[in-house]
């Protein structure tokens, strides 16, 4: 196991980014780079749960200061958020953390904060939802990739390129 400060960076940088989040950095960092497993899941779980906080406030300030003016966008959103409360009301918490723990594409800590943003959550009580679904996400891929670096799983095409 190494600790090559730009094989980190590059895991960092594939772990922030919108697609391929935890589910990539993962990956990358054990399988091509040989990271230590370890050091890998606490960085990319740590780096994707805190995209939460940019991308929440953001998108708050950005409604604040240009959305709320175009009526249009501004009723659909009212509107968005008057259908979802029930919803968010009875699934809130688990129902966003089931979203963002499931290690599909689109379903990581991007989506799921646009998605508590979008039905008017609580960041208090979006964070925590999403900080557990990256955890659990977290630990899926580290599985799967432990499995694949055992040669239990076989799954090249999943990463070509990756693996030579």
């Amino acid at each position: 196991m190494t600790w090559d400060l730009g094989d980190l960076a590059k895991v960092l940088l594939v772990t922030v980014s919108p697609i391929s989040e935890l589910r990539g950095g993962i990956p990358l960092g054990i399988l091509k780079y040989d990271l230590d497993p370890l050091l890998i899941f606490c960085i990319a779980v740590i780096a994707n749960a805190l995209i939460f906080f940019p991308v929440f406030f953001a998108l708050r300030l950005f409604y604040d200061k240009v959305l709320f003016r175009i009526p249009l966008f501004d009723k659909y959103l009212d509107n968005l958020r008057k259908r979802g409360k029930p919803k968010v009301e009875k699934y809130g918490f688990w129902g966003l953390f089931l979203f963002v723990a499931v290690p599909l594409p689109l379903t990581g800590a991007y989506t799921g904060t646009i998605l508590a943003w979008l039905l008017g959550m609580d960041w208090r009580k979006a964070f925590p939802a999403i900080g557990l679904g990256v955890i659990v996400a977290g630990v899926v891929v580290l599985l799967i990739t432990w499995l694949i670096e055992l040669g239990i799983l076989s799954v090249p095409w999943i990463f070509p390129g990756w693996l030579n």
